[in-house]
């Protein structure tokens, strides 16, 4: 394993440290670390290269090994701890672990003078997140859920055109995706680690849901639970302020990833994924067609790590792209459909 002093070993893990803040400096490159070295730090790892002036400087895994090969592709130093890596100099801290740890590894990283960047699902349910943002707010520091769909360009393009040319009010969202075929011992699948559909896919609607209609007033669930005890599937009906959420989500069938949006004046279709949005076809009511084209570059994430990077450098707390009222919203929709469907997690 690379080491250096900087990521010598230091006491304990998550959560009492006391680290001075560093600064970003005079030319504004961010020093990145990441916590986890699995699929999707690897995706943010090659995403950060489209970002100008970061640096991924240090990072952590519980397991050396693939460390220190994630290290040997991506650079930044390999830290012996969870404390080493929170000492090591960066500025931000990206969390890409599996996500029963997402709350404790960003609560240490805000009480230590980090910015907080965390993959979706923040948390495991809205306590949880509550005491990060509470974290956040007493340090002052950034904390933003890595929910990357609304900085991608098509998506920011297809916001911009219906300002200008509206179908009206959104009304209705249709969105979902099922994925078969997961390995047994998938976090996904395991219910010590907080895994199951609604988490892992369904935050993706949920945040559709709560980015169109506004705040879940009713959450309506039917579905079915897996051998490990985690939901592998499940069909939301949901009431917000602005209209009505038809969502669903799967580990267990084979499921189309697009999304539908409904008004008066017309209708969009994000095609799918929709979740990494490239095209949308927007049909207005007196027959009008628009088809938007926009391709996505670096694999996606680097668009949501250059609106963090701003934030930094600006100062701000909260994204106002994602900001905390959003990911609140989120987490009680998947609080309430996994409370319909019986799952509850240790601790809870």
């Amino acid at each position: 394993m690379r080491d250096n002093s900087a990521c010598s070993e230091l006491h304990g893990l998550e959560g009492t440290m006391t680290i001075a803040t560093q600064e970003v400096p005079a030319d504004g490159t961010i020093r990145w670390g990441i916590v986890g070295t699995g699929r999707i730090a690897r995706r943010f790892a090659q995403g950060l290269a489209h970002v100008p002036q970061t640096r991924l400087t240090a990072l952590w895994s519980r397991r050396a090994e693939p460390a220190s090969a994630f290290a040997e592709e991506f650079g930044g130093e390999v830290c012996a701890s969870f404390d080493a890596l929170l000492a090591s100099g960066i500025h931000a801290l990206y969390i890409a672990t599996v996500q029963d740890s997402h709350a404790g590894y960003a609560i240490a990283a805000l009480q230590a003078g980090l910015h907080v960047l965390c993959e979706k699902p923040a948390t495991i349910n809205q306590p949880q997140l509550q005491r990060v943002l509470d974290a956040a707010r007493a340090a002052q520091r950034l904390f933003m859920e890595a929910m990357k769909p609304p900085f991608y360009p098509l998506y920011r393009k297809l916001r911009a055109h219906l300002d200008a040319d509206p179908i009206g009010a959104v009304g209705l969202v249709r969105a979902g995706c099922s994925v078969p075929g997961v390995p047994d011992d998938h976090p996904s699948l395991s219910f010590g680690h907080a895994g199951g559909a609604l988490l892992d896919i369904g935050i993706y609607e949920m945040f559709l849901a709560v980015d169109w209609l506004g705040a879940p007033r009713e959450v309506q669930t039917l579905g079915r639970l897996g051998a490990t005890g985690v939901d592998t599937f499940a069909s939301l009906n949901s009431q917000h302020e602005g209209g009505i959420a038809q969502l669903f989500c799967g580990l267990d069938l084979h499921g189309k990833g697009d999304a539908l949006l409904m008004a008066t004046g017309g209708h969009v279709t994000i095609h799918e994924p929709w979740w990494n949005p490239s095209c949308a076809t927007i049909r207005y009511a007196g027959g009008r067609v628009i088809e938007l084209d926009e391709p996505f570059q670096g694999g996606g994430l680097n668009y949501e790590t250059a609106h963090f990077c701003e934030l930094i450098r600006a100062g701000q707390v909260e994204s106002p792209v994602m900001p905390h009222s959003k990911s609140l919203q989120m987490i009680a929709m998947a609080d309430a459909a996994r409370a319909a469907l019986g799952v509850k997690f240790a601790g809870e």
